[in-house]
């Protein structure tokens, strides 16, 4: 009987300790605190080399794209999977909980939380090597060019030497001839004239769905890039998920999708950013209203039904996240400009130079930190002329608190200037927060640091701000009429991206909760539910159609993302209260306002030593701890009553979806009887009808 009392008593002292703790599987035995800190004191020191010497292999590989510096990069990316897994072992051994020092215990569930070394050391590279499988598929997929290419009207044409029905032909391969008149002609097989099926995503690729206008040629690049990548993906994917959630599991969570969600600190964090989305909603539905009627007039009611949804392929972009490439088909008022100060950039001479030191003046003015001496001696600033090199704008701490640096292919234009803002308030976030540990060398939680670099850049794309830099001058056009253009373009990149930036994950997260069965289906669902946007030909479950977005096959999040965008706006607002600024948001600028520049350093400076939650408190000055919407629809409400007098007319704001809109990519068997009403129900889920 004593037995069984002291069996009973332990039983109930294990449960009652880890009643409330949802990850309980991840907590050690071991409660010596001063190994813990000896641990993550070393930990700090280690990892931060690991840190720059992976860095600096990486770097190198992108600034000089040679098979030598491939080879090593992989394998310093090897050593640092075994750096992190041996890590992981060593804190797992700890119980967090009982350390007294909260940093300590923020430190040790930092290395468990985020970690797959839970799995055995074959499945741990196992999924490493299905990561890298996966983005080496993805970087490899090219198309040929489409077949139906029109004559260029500025050159003369010559005499027709093919069939009308040749022309016609949608997938007929096409190369430009060599001769005094311009002109494609049919492709045949001839060693003077190969065949170049080279097109990848990036250039050419975006650069049609962004620029052309022909219907069957979108249809036909956003078609072949995804019989690219997402049939040869699927199967890798899957056995992916089938780890990921092994991993998480072993971790102490439900499965993948809660392990990432854990980063964010909510327990309710599905019900909030949902929450926000339905608060953003409304002002996404007008803008998709005012669009989906100028594409009518472009396309007509045989391709666009004007109180349906939109067809994926024409809004200018590959998986229609960002309408910014439509701007002229959608531009409120085409008599008045866009914002563009391109043309004055180029006639003061600016280089890509100058253009990086008025970054950094920017916010050097506003009592922020100059770049060190490292910065000007290791950035690639401009495309080098005598090497391949990865050209995708980006910003790199070498974790050892000295050296920064950007890469970026700088051209002299308005987009390039914005760019080069963006990334140098990346590298103030990390000069910023160098003094912390490196495990606290982040963002509050994975959406800070974009956040933080899209909100300085608010104040740097607006008119006051290039009238202030002398690189605008509006001396003939109506005000009001290209304030309303620019946030036109302005909500074709923001707010036509929430949408499509909330569900990727929601869809994510549904693979990890319950398998892998019709994924294809229940992403066009979300895109449908969401975004109001369907594929322009039917789909099946072999072609695997989120395999198009890099981020989902290369295990990156994605929900960060969503949030960023709304707490750009947040942050921005905040600074331009702080600065003294009470006018039309979208016209806020805080060049030179110190009070702007110490709200910004008291986000970045604890890096991820303080909760989100916390820095928002502050940053709010106590009026909330919480992701809010309301700075973003703030600054778009001049563009929102100008959209609600455009759609006034309109019968449906949003989108109704009917049974062929669903029947593109819902699974063949939901047809086979008579019997339709499962499918009714999932139509009535994404009907959306809004009546004015």
């Amino acid at each position: 009987m004593d037995g069984k009392r002291v069996a009973l008593y332990c039983l109930f002292a294990f449960y009652t300790r880890y009643a409330a703790c949802d990850d309980y599987l991840r907590m050690g035995v071991n409660t010596n605190a001063a190994e813990a800190t000896q641990f993550l004191r070393e930990y700090d020191r280690e990892a931060s080399g690991m840190c720059y010497r992976v860095t600096m292999s990486q770097w190198k590989f992108v600034t000089n794209i040679t098979e030598h510096n491939r080879r090593r990069m992989l394998e310093e990316l090897a050593l640092s999977s075994k750096f992190e897994k041996l890590s992981w072992r060593k804190a797992a051994v700890y119980d967090a909980s009982r350390l007294s020092d909260p940093q300590g215990r923020k430190q040790l569930t930092r290395i468990v939380q985020a970690s797959r070394a839970s799995l055995s050391d074959e499945k741990f590279s196992e999924i490493q090597q299905i990561i890298t499988e996966m983005k080496e598929v993805y970087n490899a997929a090219k198309i040929c060019p489409f077949g139906q290419k029109p004559y260029d009207p500025h050159v003369p044409r010559l005499p027709a030497q093919v069939t009308e029905a040749q022309e016609t032909k949608a997938y007929q391969s096409y190369q430009l001839n060599n001769q005094p008149f311009q002109h494609y002609q049919p492709h045949q097989d001839n060693s003077d004239y190969p065949n170049y099926c080279d097109m990848q995503l990036d250039p050419e690729i975006s650069r049609i769905l962004a620029h052309s206008r022909i219907e069957k040629e979108l249809l036909y690049v956003w078609k072949s890039f995804r019989d690219k990548t997402g049939p040869k993906l699927k199967n890798k994917f899957m056995r992916y998920v089938q780890l990921a959630n092994e991993a998480a599991v072993n971790t102490g969570y439900r499965d993948a999708g809660d392990q990432m969600r854990a980063a964010y600190e909510d327990q309710s964090f599905r019900a909030s950013v949902e929450e926000i989305y339905n608060q953003v909603a409304p002002l996404y539905k007008q803008l998709f209203t005012y669009v989906r009627r100028k594409l009518v007039l472009r396309y007509g009611e045989a391709s666009v039904r004007s109180d349906g949804p939109i067809p994926a392929h024409l809004l200018g972009n590959m998986w229609a996240q960002n309408w910014k490439s439509i701007m002229d088909l959608v531009m409120p008022f085409p008599q008045s400009p866009n914002l563009d100060a391109t043309s004055e950039m180029l006639r003061q001479g600016l280089t890509p130079l100058r253009m990086f030191q008025m970054a950094e003046e920017f916010y050097v003015s506003m009592g922020l930190k100059p770049v060190p001496p490292e910065f000007w001696r290791g950035s690639m600033l401009a495309r080098p002329a005598q090497r391949s090199v990865q050209c995708t704008a980006s910003a790199w701490d070498f974790c050892n608190r000295i050296d920064y640096r950007i890469k970026q292919c700088t051209e002299v234009t308005m987009q390039d200037l914005i760019s080069t803002h963006h990334e140098m308030a990346h590298i103030q976030y990390y000069l910023q927060y160098a003094d912390q540990p490196q495990l606290f060398r982040d963002g509050a939680n994975p959406a800070f640091h974009e956040a933080v670099a899209n909100a300085a850049t608010l104040s740097v794309y607006n008119i006051p701000h290039l009238q202030r830099m002398g690189l605008y001058q509006n001396k003939s056009h109506d005000p009001y009429e290209v304030s309303m253009n620019f946030l036109m373009s302005m909500a074709l990149e923001k707010v036509a991206y929430l949408p499509f930036a909330f569900m990727v994950d929601q869809w994510r997260w549904s693979v990890f909760e319950d398998g892998v069965q019709n994924m294809n289906a229940r992403w066009w669902q979300m895109k449908l539910r969401f975004q109001g946007v369907t594929p322009p030909i039917g789909r099946t479950e072999d072609d695997f159609d989120p395999g198009s977005k890099y981020h989902v096959i290369s295990d990156q999040e994605y929900i960060k993302y969503f949030l960023a965008t709304i707490l750009e706006f947040q942050i921005f607002e905040q600074m331009c209260a702080v600065s003294g600024y009470s006018g039309h948001l979208h016209e806020c600028d805080v060049y030179r306002s110190r009070d702007a520049g110490r709200l910004l350093s008291e986000i970045m400076q604890p890096g991820a030593s303080m909760s989100a939650s916390d820095i928002i408190r502050s940053m709010t000055r106590g009026k909330t701890n919480r992701i809010s919407p309301e700075s973003l629809v703030k600054y778009f409400r001049p563009l929102e009553l100008w959209l609600r007098v455009q759609n006034r007319d309109e019968q449906v704001i949003g989108w109704n979806s009917n049974f062929q809109d669903v029947a593109l990519f819902a699974p063949q068997r939901a047809w086979a009887t008579n019997n339709h009403f499962s499918v009714l129900l999932l139509l009535v889920s994404f009907i959306t009808v809004h009546s004015l």
